[in-house]
């Protein structure tokens, strides 16, 4: 198995997935950390999908999507933290005034899961954080200390799986997912 990760430049692979099966449905559309909450509020069926497509446009775009042989099986949203909604989170501290990235949405698609796509993902969007000069990035999985963490809060990424990609713990947070309290990993770029 050979796993490609690239720039998410390609509206209907993100579109598969993170968008709905019904377009009008409300679903996250990996938005909820992306644009501040009350816009994230306020965005209704088809325009979420309309502002992905716009931000998939944009440069850099808003994440990684991860292939094999050239299907599309896995997403990372990562993106610098001050154009997220982490900029701006009471829960999750900032340690420093640095330019971090944050990767805040680890995705692989069903069928996929349990061959390490997700560590393809978090090298991926380390990989394309540094091609765009981020000095660190930041994640904020949960630590879970092995236990099984539910399918739908497990986007958070364990903090197993961000060690085994080098990051390192540097602070506690105020958030919790799923009972789990989620820890600020950092790794350095330079």
């Amino acid at each position: 198995m050979v796993i490609e990760v690239r720039p998410a430049t390609v509206f209907e692979d993100v579109r598969l997935m993170v968008g709905p099966k019904r377009p009008d449905a409300n679903v996250c559309w990996c938005l909820s950390y992306r644009i501040p909450s009350n816009q994230n509020l306020a965005l209704r069926g088809p325009e979420r999908g309309a502002l992905v497509k716009e931000l998939v446009g944009q440069h850099p775009p808003p994440g990684v999507l991860a292939y094999e042989s050239d299907e599309v099986v896995g997403w990372a949203g990562v993106h610098p933290r001050a154009d997220t909604s982490f900029a701006r989170n009471r829960k999750i501290p900032h340690v420093d005034d640095l330019d971090v990235w944050s990767v805040w949405c680890i995705r692989v698609r069903p069928g996929h899961r349990g061959k390490g796509i997700s560590h393809h993902l978090l090298a991926g969007a380390v990989q394309f954080a540094r091609d765009h000069g981020a000095p660190a990035i930041e994640g904020y999985p949960v630590d879970n200390h092995g236990e099984k963490v539910d399918l739908t809060m497990a986007y958070v990424g364990t903090r197993a799986l961000f060690e085994r990609g080098g990051f390192t713990k540097v602070a506690e947070t105020d958030s919790v997912i799923n009972r789990f309290p989620r820890v600020l990993m950092r790794r350095e770029l330079h």
